[in-house]
This record gives structure tokens, C-alpha cells and sequence, in this order.
């Protein structure tokens, strides 16, 4: 039997389709891996042993009979615990939230169950999603199995801690200022953030336009797959109607001919950590020589901050509307203080900032991409830091996670397709992002250049969890095919 624990989805449905693997012993081996690094990662706050060797039993009569239901049958995912699993809690990482079972599927998990992917577990986010580390007042710290005394990043945070140890192979994401890509990078995985309405969401986020839902993948093969199954209308999400699109189409196609954007910093006045830069300069190299044409430019906006923080401030506001003073103090501090401010935003601030600042900012975006067919950046300034901080030791972003996230969040305003791959280790071992950026819509082109990039460079692997300075034999480089 093949090496479970070293395949993508691509290999399992292979190996399910030829007889020589089969949807049981994989969710047997990836659940016996779950309950022997959860106590030191942390990814989940559920994990439905009965319900998934169950869905698996059913995968594989399916094969057995010839009646499989399409390329993810048997496939192993997860899904991050603000969207409803029906029989699963939703708890959005929040303590007091109400601990009972979901009555209904949400549209990705509906979507992937009747595709016949078995849902594992669902995994952790700090509360409501409001951050972008990975520690909640329900479930404590998520670790990165890169370094466990590390930050996985947010607010995806169990979902890259799992899909960084293969614990399944597909993990469903949201990502509202980063939460996909912050992630992604600092825990070695790919992650994209589709454009904004291919995936469907329901109930829809109280971030409004800014949370899209997406996957997180050890390759990106994977995503495309994944996309294929959740990237479908839903009567349930009005906002959900962009053309339905095969994203394994042209995804081999490469990048020769295309014009490439490098902008070091996006032009924003932000100090980045010089193994990041090396790793990512060397990343917009390889793309160079695949034949893209690279020019360094930088796109032509101010720090967005303002209309982010209005909206995120809003979205708290509403989350929180109807919490008591009493339970607001089992809560986040750093949530009901952004709750507390997005009470005192008018509403005309908030229209000011969902419609005109946010349109100015996307139609600069767009006359960008009529020169560029993408933009490459890095995907954070710095690499993963202490788990259980806000932001880095050393003080020099303050107490504002936003300081150190400046790449993300411009493009969910902007409600572009933006995806985050690992182009290398920093010297202290730990994972560097490469943003790739494109046009409203062009979600093929982004995993078509992640792919093309993918396809030549040696992706580190992990194996088991680890500290810096201990088991560096336990993670393998090897270039995915």
C-alpha cells in the first residue's frame, strides 16, 4: 500500500479507481494521524470518527460497484468550524456560541458531501474569524507543526495545520482580510482566495463582501479539484452567481508569453524580512524563466486600511449585536474591542467605505491588470511568529495584527482571485509565501501560474510535527508532479 500520509487527492482517487487503495484504510490511516498530532498541533474542534469511516464505507462500495461519484469520491477534507457541518457543532471559535449540532449543511460542505469527499473534522479559528493568528477562547492555541512554538497565522488556523501534516487532503477555508493566505504562509501550504462570488456561502459572513471561502491544499492540483466541487451557485447566497468554470482547464498550460507584475512591497512604505525577500525574488526568478515576462511595478494605491478597518469594525458590530456585557467578557478582548468600535461607525461611513472607496480602489486594480495579467508579491513581511501574540515580540507593529498582514487584505476589498504558495524556508527553517495575484475573475490564471511554478520548484514537506532545532530530518523536499 502506498504511503498514505504522502498523497495528494489526485493519487488517492487514482489509487481508489485502480483497486489498489482504497477510501477506508485512508480515512483509517489520516484519523489515527489526527488523534496522534492533535495534542500538540491543536487543529480541531471536532473530529467525526464514526460519521467519516461511515461516508468512507460508502466510498468505497461505490468503487467496488463501478457508481463512484466523480474525481473526489472518498477523498478526505475538513472544514473550518464557522461553517456548518449538519450533526457538527459551529461553534466560530467562540466560547459561549451554542454548543448543539447543526441542523443543516452549509453550501461547500453540502456540495462536497454529495460529491462523496469524507468530511473529517472541522477545524479551529480564533473568534468570529476577527484575526489573523491562531488562538481562541474555545480551543486555545493552534501550533505550527513547522515550529510548535509558532503561530499557524489565521484565521484558517487549524485548517493549514492539518493540510500541513496531510491530515486530508482538502481544507476548507474562509478569508475575509487574509485568512487563506496569512495562513498559508507561514505554515508552507497553498491557499486561494477565489474571486468573490464562485464559492457560495450561507448563512453569509456579517464581513459581508469582504469573506470569501476557499481551499487550502498541499498542491495545487488539489485546490483546482476542490474548486470544481464548491465553486457552484446556491439558491441560498444571491451574491453566489459568477459562470460555473472547469479549473483543471489549461491549468498545465504554463506562463510563457504572460506579463507579470513583481512589486517587492505594493509599494507601501513596510519593512520585510530579508530571508522573505530573498525567497520570493528567487520565486518571480523561476517564473522569468519559464517565459513570463517580469516587470517590477507597483500598483498604484494608498494603504487601504481605512475602509478595511470600517467594514471589519462593522462586521464585529453586528456579530456581536445582542451579546451581553455579562458574555462579552468570556470573549475575545481584542474582538469586542473592534465590536465596540464598529458600534460608534456611522452608517454612512460604512456605505462611504462598501461602495465608493472600495470601487476606487478596485477600479485602480483594474486599469493595473489591463497592463499586467498578473500582480506577484510576497504574501507576508515576515515569517510565522510566537503563537499566543497578537503580533511579533519585538513590538514594532504594536498591538495592530493588520500592520503585519499589509498584502492581503487590499485584494478583498477589491474582491480579486489571490493565492498564496511556498517558495522556500527562511534560515530558521520556517515557510515563505508567494502572493499571486490576478483580474476580477481570473481564477484560472492564478492557479495556472501557482501550478506552472509548482511544477519546477522543491516544495518542503512535513511529516510530523516539530520545534526549530529538533527532527529537521522529519520533513522531505520533493518537486510535485
Amino acid at each position: 500500500m502506498p504511503d498514505i500520509a504522502r498523497l495528494d487527492a489526485v493519487k488517492m482517487a487514482e489509487g481508489f479507481r485502480a483497486g489498489t487503495l482504497s477510501p477506508v484504510e485512508v480515512a483509517t490511516d489520516i484519523l489515527a494521524r489526527i488523534d496522534r498530532f492533535e495534542p500538540d498541533i491543536n487543529a480541531f474542534t471536532h473530529v467525526g470518527h464514526k460519521e467519516a469511516l461511515k461516508a468512507a464505507g460508502a466510498a468505497e462500495a461505490r468503487y467496488r460497484a463501478g457508481t463512484a461519484l466523480g474525481p473526489l469520491d472518498g477523498v478526505p477534507v475538513t472544514i473550518k468550524d464557522n461553517l456548518a457541518v449538519a450533526g457538527w457543532p459551529n461553534r466560530r471559535g467562540s466560547a459561549i456560541s451554542d454548543p448543539s449540532p447543526a441542523k443543516e449543511d452549509c453550501p461547500v460542505a453540502e456540495k462536497l458531501r454529495a460529491a462523496g469527499c469524507v468530511i473529517l473534522g472541522k477545524t479551529t479559528m480564533p473568534e468570529y474569524g476577527w484575526k489573523g493568528t491562531s488562538d481562541s477562547p474555545l480551543s486555545g492555541k493552534t501550533l505550527n507543526p513547522w515550529d510548535l512554538s509558532k503561530t499557524t497565522g489565521g484565521s484558517s488556523a487549524g485548517a493549514v495545520a492539518a493540510a500541513a501534516l496531510n491530515l486530508g487532503t482538502i481544507h476548507i477555508g474562509t478569508d475575509g482580510a487574509g485568512s487563506i493566505r496569512i495562513p498559508a504562509g507561514f505554515t508552507g501550504v497553498f491557499g486561494i482566495k477565489p474571486t468573490y462570488g464562485h464559492v457560495p456561502a450561507y448563512p453569509v459572513s456579517t464581513m459581508g463582501f469582504l469573506a470569501h471561502l476557499g481551499p487550502l491544499t498541499r498542491t495545487v492540483r488539489d485546490a483546482a479539484l476542490a474548486m470544481n466541487i464548491i465553486g457552484r451557485p446556491d439558491p441560498r447566497d444571491m451574491t453566489a452567481s459568477l459562470p460555473v468554470e472547469d479549473y483543471l482547464d489549461g491549468l498545465e498550460d504554463g506562463v510563457k508569453g504572460l506579463r507579470i507584475a513583481y512589486s517587492p512591497k505594493l509599494g507601501l512604505d513596510v519593512e520585510v524580512h530579508p530571508d522573505i525577500a530573498r525567497l520570493v525574488r528567487a520565486a518571480v526568478e523561476t517564473f522569468a524563466q519559464l517565459g513570463a515576462e517580469i516587470i517590477e511595478a507597483d500598483p498604484d494605491f494608498a494603504d487601504p486600511i481605512a475602509p478595511l478597518m470600517t467594514l471589519w469594525a462593522g462586521g464585529a458590530a453586528l456579530a456581536l449585536k445582542g451579546i451581553s456585557a455579562s458574555e462579552r467578557v468570556k470573549m475575545d478582548p481584542g474582538l469586542v474591542a473592534v465590536a465596540e468600535m464598529g458600534e460608534g461607525i456611522s452608517a454612512a461611513s460604512y456605505v462611504d467605505a462598501l461602495l465608493y472607496q472600495r470601487n476606487a480602489l478596485a477600479a485602480r486594480m483594474a486599469a493595473f491588470h489591463a497592463r499586467y495579467d498578473l500582480l506577484l508579491s510576497p504574501t507576508l513581511p515576515l515569517p510565522a511568529f510566537e503563537a499566543g501574540r497578537l503580533t511579533p515580540a519585538h513590538g514594532r507593529y504594536g498591538e495592530d495584527w493588520t500592520r503585519w498582514t499589509p498584502f492581503t487584505y487590499p485584494f478583498n476589498l477589491t474582491q480579486q482571485p489571490a493565492a498564496s504558495i511556498p517558495c522556500g524556508l527562511t534560515a530558521e527553517g520556517l515557510p515563505a509565501g508567494l502572493q499571486i495575484v490576478g483580474a476580477f475573475g481570473a481564477d484560472r490564471l492564478v492557479l495556472r501560474a501557482a501550478r506552472a511554478f509548482e511544477a519546477v520548484s522543491a516544495l518542503p514537506r512535513l511529516s510530523t510535527p516539530r520545534r526549530l532545532g529538533r527532527n529537521e530530518a522529519d520533513y522531505v523536499s520533493n518537486t510535485v508532479q
